[in-house]
């Protein structure tokens, strides 16, 4: 009989480890499970037993977590056969609300020869402000003895408006996971560079705020103009990093509104009062946003005293002066994006619909002449071409010849700073290339970025946009440095104004700034279909037979 021979010290090695690797080694749980089963079966005294027992304890609760969902599933199967009772199923139609064009009744106008028009400048000069004293600032509610807040609404809070199959905002949806979908690059989109650039000036702005809210040197407009920018890039008063910059913001416009002869105005505002259209503008994005009452009530305040004021043409001319004809189509411009933010925030005051309509009957039939939309009714075109255009955009006009022809005229227009003198077909016109360009970034997007756009309108959008993207952060000016809520401290940085006719720093860098997010601050305008009175959707649908099919909301607020 042989010997077992002694193993050498090479196979006790590979053998211990073996034995060490074994007992550390990553079991499954159902090899566990089985390991166990097998050791219960095994003498009581036995270390087997003794080993399975201990797995059992440890693996009582992942097998109640199987076996307790298994037995819950079972438990719903049996009763829903056992019950076999036939359920009332309760079909809701929603008739689709079919989007009518409204009908602009052309008046017979008798034709006035008219001399030859002088050459226009447009007065954009937003403030001259004349600030009273601190005690001459009203409130536009009552005082009380109750503190007053602008902290945002919590998201489950109720929000006032109507039923968001009628009402859909144009707000694109602006939080951190679109944003970064809309700057990916791409000829059509933002990027990297341009967020950095956005993010230098919010900074910026945060950095030069005033301890009242303010930003001078025209303190209503420019706040106005900066709670725009911060509620584009979707900070609100509950933002970590530039919510109390907001919040202060919205304070002081609330602050500033006071009740005059002509309805409620803003201490300090210009001459001219476009600070008093900027800021209901700002108001009424900033209540769609947050549904803060108090922001509610000034921004309803100001928004009633522009609906009563609109000319008898259908126009807005300084100083909201109601009996004028002269139409300014620079001061329409923010008369009617206030309108259209405080519509799609749910606020209507009597007359709004119609004062659409006015608007744009007015826009087509004494702004708009010779491919273009002109700065006073009956003059020639002018750079404002690309504000009458982006108005009739909007307000869900964006298939009308004016607006085609408009964007004909503007095929050839780049953004830029330094004021031309280039033919309105041939470049961007005129002493405001900024305030220009501000609007047309936003025209050549709508029409370039909508459903169905033709390639001449996709063409103009990415040729513009790759030029903007590349000027825009190269031009930017340094401002050193702000701490972050990290204690680190960001860049901050700001544009320089070189138009003939603002606001100073802060207005071109809000401008600018708005620019750079316009992927994400507007949907295009054909995939909300948000713009026609709800008054004409309302109508059309009830005109129509109620059919059963899927509906499909979107609601960005």
């Amino acid at each position: 009989m042989l010997e077992e021979q002694p193993l050498s010290a090479e196979e006790l090695f590979e053998q211990r480890k073996a034995e060490i690797e074994a007992q550390f080694e990553e079991k499954g749980f159902f090899k566990r499970l089985g390991e166990m089963f097998s050791g219960l079966s095994k003498p009581k005294n036995s270390a087997e037993y003794k080993i399975a027992r201990t797995e059992l304890q440890r693996l009582s609760a992942p097998i109640v977590a199987l076996l307790l969902p298994t037995v819950g599933v079972i438990a719903l199967i049996v009763i829903t056969a056992v019950s076999g009772q036939q359920k009332d199923v309760i079909v809701v139609d929603i008739a689709s609300a079919v989007e009518e064009e409204a009908e602009l009744q052309e008046e017979q106008e008798q034709e006035i020869e008219e001399p030859p028009p002088p050459d226009e400048t447009v007065d954009i000069q937003v403030d001259t402000p004349v600030v009273g004293p601190v005690t001459d600032m009203v409130s536009p509610t009552p005082p009380t003895n109750e503190p007053v807040s602008v902290k945002p609404a919590t998201q489950d809070s109720v929000a006032l408006i109507k039923s968001p199959v009628t009402m859909k905002s144009m707000a694109g949806s602006r939080n951190p996971g679109s944003i970064g979908a809309m700057t990916r690059g791409g000829n059509g989109y933002g990027d990297a560079t341009t967020e950095a650039a956005v993010l230098k000036a919010l900074r910026w702005l945060k950095k030069t705020q005033r301890s009242d809210g303010s930003w001078v040197p025209s303190p209503i407009s420019n706040t106005g103009l900066a709670i725009l920018t911060f509620l584009a890039h979707g900070e609100t008063p509950g933002s970590k990093e530039f919510g109390g910059t907001v919040e202060k913001a919205i304070q002081y416009l609330i602050n500033q509104q006071k009740k005059g002869p002509n309805g409620y105005t803003f201490s300090g505002v210009d001459g001219n009062e476009y600070a008093t259209l900027i800021a209901t503008y700002a108001l009424g994005e900033a209540y769609g946003m947050t549904k803060n009452p108090n922001v509610k009530q000034a921004a309803l305040n100001s928004m009633e005293r522009i609906v009563q004021n609109q000319s008898p043409t259908g126009g807005w001319d300084y100083k909201l002066n109601k009996t004028s004809t002269r139409d300014d189509m620079s001061y329409a411009g923010w008369a009617l994006q206030a309108l259209k933010a405080c519509k799609m925030a749910g606020l209507h005051p009597d007359g709004l619909d119609e004062c659409i309509k006015k608007a744009i009957k007015c826009l087509k039939t004494r702004n708009f002449r010779n491919g273009g939309f002109n700065y006073t009714a009956g003059g020639n075109p002018t750079g404002l071409t690309a504000t009458g255009c982006l108005a009739m955009q909007l307000l869900g006009y964006m298939n009308e010849q004016e607006v085609k022809a408009a964007l004909d005229t503007m095929r050839q227009w780049a953004p830029g700073f330094e004021p031309s003198g280039k033919p309105l077909t041939e470049g961007l016109p005129g002493a405001c290339p900024q305030y220009y360009s501000y609007y047309a970034s936003q025209c050549k997007y709508q029409a370039g970025m909508c459903q169905g756009a033709t390639p001449a309108n996709v063409k103009a959008w990415q040729d513009w946009n790759v030029a903007m993207k590349q000027l825009y952060p190269r031009s930017m000016q340094d401002a050193g440095t702000i701490d972050g809520i990290d204690g680190k401290p960001k860049a901050c940085g700001f544009w320089k104004n070189k138009d003939v006719h603002g606001a100073g720093d802060t207005m071109a860098t809000c401008l600018c700034a708005l620019q750079l997010m316009v992927y994400y601050r507007y949907l295009p305008t054909t995939q909300t279909k948000a713009a026609k009175s709800e008054g004409d959707a309302s109508d059309a649908g009830k005109s129509k037979k109620a059919k059963k099919q899927e509906v499909e909301v979107e609601v960005d607020i």
